[in-house]
């Protein structure tokens, strides 16, 4: 990996702000990884593995940042909101190919924070407050939503409050998990030990699907390029910093979480690390943890709402939505029609889905996405823009395209019916807007029309 010649710097023409910096896109991404999976996802991992759940998360690490590499060349070459959308337009210049990717973007957001608002709304809250589910999970969306609109800066300021917080939870587990082994107890075999029902290899890369959930964080980022001060030397730095933070953390928690706690008990609890802290026997109260955890959750929400919100404003600004997505608030400059829009759909999605099938069908969208943006770099490589920008060998994108379809076997039917459904949902919308684009156009041409005949 290299950085080209600087020319220029980056066009700075936005709508919107530029009020992001390093330490808070790296806090962004970290904040997504951390908060998104692993406070609610060993259980999963662990069904399919047993105790060597450091595996699927290696596996998934090395997909994880042979497709970041593509999105920091990307992102630094067209710092624009978007994201992968708009490098399969640049790329393929198919309108309707652009459309469904940022329009699986979109979807890929609203399903993790449909999912992320379930578990909040599970064993982590109803260890403190004893109230259904639903409207929990509801309010939880409408708060984020209003956090949302008063303004990226806002937004990106409670990710880094929260994100302190959380990784001070994973860090609490890290070190009781230490102790416990220290202290001779736990079960460190454990960790050697596969599903006894699961063949390892079929069990490691089917985990590998959850575990790379876990590692999601660098696509939503993509979207906010157009918000980032200087995305040339911010966005590398905050990517790779992120995503191996993210491993380092993910494996020692794996690791300690499989020692301390017997791994049919994680399994079943869909607040595993909690387990880890009940079951090490120390003073720290479970109420304590839970309210960490409650923060840590809402967080990786919010992170992937504020993403397909500007997924929605990017494809908006690309005439592939209607113009309405892409309405900012005067004063805010932020997109309220798209935030609006993402916060109803979520909502809708977390009454009718499970953590793990909405898990699932993210990876799966993001997968798709993942091909397209790594096809699109290997395309515009010929491509010369003149400013500063991040590269990568060719070898790099290619060997994504690889992973990725070996993940994407390993996805169910009923996560590719999923798809299919939202794949349907995006076509009718992209002829609805297109219809609704041409009678606009006739509008406007006959209104010309008259003017000249006066």
């Amino acid at each position: 990996m290299s950085n080209a010649t600087a020319i220029q710097p980056v066009d700075d023409h936005s709508s919107l702000r530029r009020a992001i910096g390093t330490p808070l896109l790296f806090a962004f991404i970290v904040g997504d990884t951390l908060g998104a999976g692993i406070y609610t996802l060993v259980g999963t991992m662990v069904t399919d593995v047993g105790g060597v759940i450091w595996l699927p998360l290696l596996i998934a690490l090395v997909v994880a940042l042979l497709t970041a590499g593509t999105y920091a060349e990307l992102i630094t070459k067209y710092p624009h909101a978007g994201g992968a959308a708009r490098y399969a337009d640049k790329a393929f210049g198919k309108p309707f190919l652009s459309f469904i990717v940022g329009f699986l973007m979109m979807a890929s957001g609203v399903t993790t924070a449909a999912a992320l608002a379930n578990a909040f709304a599970g064993d982590y809250f109803s260890a403190l407050f004893d109230v259904p589910a639903v409207p929990v999970a509801i309010g939880f969306i409408l708060i984020l939503t209003l956090i949302n609109l008063r303004g990226v800066k806002e937004s990106m300021t409670t990710n880094f409050v929260a994100s302190m917080i959380e990784v001070s939870g994973l860090a609490i587990v890290i070190v009781i998990a230490a102790m416990v082994f220290g202290s001779g107890g736990g079960e460190p075999a454990r960790i050697f030990e596969f599903a006894p029902d699961v063949p390892p290899l079929q069990g490691a890369f089917s985990a590998s699907i959850v575990a790379f959930f876990s590692f999601l964080g660098f696509e939503a980022a993509a979207n906010m390029a157009e918000e980032v001060k200087d995305p040339s030397k911010s966005y590398p730095r905050a990517l790779f910093g992120a995503i191996s933070t993210a491993a380092v953390v993910y494996l020692l928690i794996a690791i300690g979480a499989v020692i301390v706690v017997e791994p049919t008990i994680l399994a079943e609890s869909t607040g595993p690390l909690l387990e880890v802290v009940t079951a090490s026997g120390f003073a720290l109260p479970s109420w304590l943890f839970s309210l960490i955890a409650l923060a840590a959750i809402p967080n990786g929400a919010l992170l992937f709402m504020v993403m397909a919100s500007r997924a929605a404003y990017g494809l908006a600004e690309a005439g592939l939505l209607p113009h309405a997505f892409g309405r900012v608030l005067p004063k805010r400059r932020t997109p309220w029609v798209s935030i609006v829009v993402v916060s109803g759909a979520t909502m809708l999605l977390s009454i009718v889905g499970d953590i793990g099938m909405l898990a699932e069908t993210t990876v799966l969208l993001l997968l798709l996405v993942f091909l397209t943006a790594n096809v699109s770099v290997l395309v515009l490589k010929k491509d010369v823009v003149e400013h500063k920008h991040f590269s990568v060998s060719r070898v790099v994108p290619i060997l994504a395209i690889i992973a990725s379809i070996v993940l994407l076997t390993q996805q169910t039917g009923a996560v590719w019916l999923g798809t299919a459904g939202y794949i349907v949902v995006g076509t009718i919308l992209f002829f609805m807007a297109r219809a609704g684009r041409k009678r606009g156009d006739q509008k406007i041409a006959e209104q010309s029309g008259t003017t000249d005949t006066m």
